[in-house]
């Protein structure tokens, strides 16, 4: 079994809509980033590459790169699926912690928990979506942008 862990945190800024997870939370309200700014996933990726020991998301996608600018965050996880695929890996377990200070996850989870199964081809039980606030401290809490944590293991 290989563990790895990414984060991912995006400003506030800019039209809707913002994607959490590969789902809308948020029609009116987006993030900035060079893609659509999907910290869940971007994180995931990162910690699913991690466990691999096979570099970053901006490694894979420059942001320098214009291929990739407006890119959807769900092709870029799914192309780090396939690569681990090639390389004999599966996703075993995705935990994601999303930190944000006003918008709210639960209503979202289910669709979120499916989304990215479908985006890794794994189980929704095999992926758990967690939400927290800072209470108000730092960038995060004065709702300045948002940030997701995860862990993802890996077996062969």
């Amino acid at each position: 079994m290989k563990i790895g862990w990414g984060f991912d945190a995006h400003r506030m800024g800019g039209d809707g809509p913002m994607l959490l997870g590969g789902v809308v939370v948020d029609e009116t309200r987006g993030l900035i980033g060079t893609s659509d700014a999907d910290v869940a996933l971007h994180a995931i990726a990162d910690a699913a590459l991690g466990a691999a020991a096979m570099g970053d998301l901006g490694t894979l996608f420059p942001s320098e790169d214009a291929r990739w600018h407006g890119a959807d965050s769900a092709d870029l996880l799914a192309q780090v699926a396939r690569l681990l695929d090639d390389r004999g890996l599966g996703i075993d377990h995705i935990d994601v912690t999303i930190v944000a200070e006003k918008v709210r996850i639960a209503p979202h989870r289910a669709a979120m928990r499916q989304r990215i199964a479908e985006i890794t081809r794994t189980s929704p039980t095999a992926v758990s979506v967690k939400a927290t606030t800072t209470d108000g401290m730092g960038f995060l809490g004065r709702d300045e942008g948002i940030a997701a944590m995860a862990v993802v293991s890996l077996d062969r």
